[in-house]
């Protein structure tokens, strides 16, 4: 007999200001190390809680939310509220040396976390090192009291968490890896819902299930939670329909797969037990093998009488590693809902003030100091030939002291030099990359255009999903190849492009983004792979203050971590003179 159910899952890949007045909720984050056993290995791991993935967060649109993270740790870290924007609240955005000093051991820190048009799912992490490998969770942020949902209202909801699992301790595999120069390291396994399924050794009893009735619409909402990789997603004789991606509602997709995290409609053809599975989507030359192959996969199972199949059935329409046709047919489908209830405000031609060009680059860095005993390159990465370098302070607290000395306010607004992006280069202009720490400075309300250019330098082109902290934005338009500014503008979406926070710069390609610059304040951006980020594909903006204290930086909480700067700092062109204590921020 053929039935259906309906399960709708919400996409976070991983929105402004008019400010719902919600309500206040308040969560305890303790920050410890605890024993997990995955893989037949047991290790001890930093997380929230004593939970991985950490605790869930649930509250409405327009709420405000006080974390209070205690840390409990080794050594210190940060949290961020990814896709949340922070209106004029830099303070509690999170990422480590840019908007705060790391909480250090033995103390703690209450985040304010200001929900302002966001809806759906999001997710929160660590921001220090590679600490969010660990320590993250979801946020479900339903709609505000008293309106609902654009679509059929589910029975139920489940988080799903897709996060790496890597075999020892991670941190001193990252510190060997930048010590010797080395590539930095791959997962070992993927987890849904901290669990590697039961494809993975030692994993069998532990798998993650999920049992659901017929007849009920669930809404699933996963967080893709990797450190570095693109996900496919897929149920084993189910299809979707996604709703929502990176905290907002787009308009449907049908689809047997879905690429990175999230939320889509399930119609079931046959009572039984079913995969959820996901495996890495690599963008890398073909002949590089050297990620995670492991397939990760939960169990999907229907309550009721009948006989249970031996084993689940594995989804066949999961794409393979390699299949960018896949990626690419899915990424096309997505658009904002673009309703009178969640309007799309796109930046016109007329309208943009300021134009940037920004290549995406893998380089090596030339090391001057022969006496460290480093060689003379070290694998690096760059944004305009910038590799960004974190300073012992933070960016925020220097801006809104007038600091001079610990930043540039010279970011480019184009690469330094103009070449044929997508082959491969070996000259000694492309390759070699400087270090800096290069901010761009917005005036308040400016309307921006960036264009990120991916580039092939030394044969290391991928897709890079570019992060915006404290903004949402437009994505009007992407491609491969060069882009070309007097005919790739024709082809721009201003009607219903997708507005998110994370989007993917494709291989040798170019990714085409607009937003309006009013949320004052330092807002981090950053390739959203970590092996990236370590090696310095990131920069800032500062966007100033507007003309009155409702578009200016609030004013700084009084408990901020503190920051000190070692008085015999290797940063030879920095004051290193600056330590904070309590009260300095005011």
């Amino acid at each position: 007999m053929s039935t259906q159910i309906l399960i709708i899952l919400l996409l976070t890949v991983e929105l402004f200001f008019s400010r719902v007045q919600g309500e206040a909720h308040f969560y305890d984050f303790v920050v410890r190390d605890r024993n997990f056993t995955r893989l037949c290995e047991t290790k001890s791991m930093l997380v929230v809680n004593d939970r991985f993935p950490g605790p869930e967060i649930r509250v409405h649109k327009g709420d405000t939310v006080y974390v209070n993270v205690q840390n409990q740790g080794s050594y210190g870290l940060t949290i961020h509220w990814h896709r949340v924007m922070q209106p004029r609240n830099p303070w509690s955005d999170g990422p480590e040396y840019i908007t705060q000093c790391p909480i250090q051991p033995g103390t703690n820190f209450t985040y304010e976390v200001i929900l302002s048009k966001e809806e759906g799912t999001v997710w929160w992490h660590a921001h220090s090192d590679w600490t969010r490998a660990s320590v993250h969770g979801a946020i479900v942020i339903l709609p505000a009291v008293g309106t609902t949902i654009p679509f059929p209202k589910p029975d139920e909801d489940e988080v799903i968490v897709i996060a790496s699992w890597y075999k020892g301790d991670l941190q001193a595999r990252v510190d060997e890896a930048m010590e010797n120069d080395e590539n930095l390291p791959h997962s070992d396994a993927y987890t849904i819902n901290g669990q590697p399924g039961d494809l993975c050794p030692c994993s069998k009893y532990e798998t993650y299930r999920r049992n659901v009735d017929y007849g009920k619409t669930y809404l699933l909402r996963i967080v893709n939670a990797n450190i570095d990789a693109d996900i496919f997603f897929a149920i084993a004789q189910h299809n979707f329909t996604v709703v929502g991606l990176d905290g907002a509602y787009i308009k449907p997709i049908d689809t047997t797969y879905i690429l990175l995290s999230p939320g889509q409609t399930m119609d079931v053809q046959v009572l039984g037990s079913y995969y959820m599975a996901a495996r890495h989507f690599s963008s890398e030359n073909v002949a590089v093998g050297d990620f995670d192959h492991a397939n990760v996969t939960a169990i999907l199972e229907y309550n009721g009488n009948y006989t249970h199949l031996t084993s689940p059935v594995f989804p066949s329409s999961l794409p393979m590693y390699y299949d960018f046709a896949a990626y690419q047919n899915f990424t096309n489908r997505i658009r904002s809902l673009a309703t009178p209830e969640y309007a799309v405000h796109v930046p016109l031609d007329n309208e943009i003030t300021t134009r940037m060009f920004i290549t995406t680059s893998m380089n090596s860095l030339f090391c001057e100091d022969s006496s460290s005993g480093c060689e003379t390159k070290q694998i690096s990465a760059s944004v305009n030939n910038i590799s960004w370098d974190n300073p012992s302070t933070h960016i925020l607290q220097t801006y809104y002291r007038n600091i001079s000395g610990v930043y540039s306010a010279d970011f480019p607004d184009y690469p330094p030099s103009f070449y044929n992006f997508t082959e491969e280069s070996y000259s000694i202009d492309t390759v070699l990359t400087v270090q800096g720490r290069k901010v761009k400075v917005l005036n308040y309300n400016e309307s921006v255009e960036i264009v990120f250019q991916g580039t092939n330098v030394l044969d290391g082109s991928v897709n890079h999903p570019m992060h915006l902290h404290g903004y949402s934005f437009y994505v009007v338009g992407y491609g491969f190849g060069i882009y070309d500014n007097a005919t790739d503008p024709k082809g721009f979406n201003l009607i219903d492009p997708p507005e998110v926070t994370t989007f993917g710069v494709p291989k040798n390609g170019w990714l085409a983004i607009r937003f309006t610059a009013n949320n004052s304040g330092v807002w981090f951006w950053h390739c959203y792979m970590d092996r990236h980020l370590t090696w310095g594909m990131e920069a800032a903006f500062i966007v100033k203050n507007g003309d009155t204290n409702e578009t200016s930086i609030r004013k700084p909480p009084t408990d901020m971590p503190l920051c000190t700067i070692p008085l015999h700092s290797g940063l030879k062109d920095f004051p290193e003179i600056i330590t904070t204590k309590k009260g300095d921020y005011l």
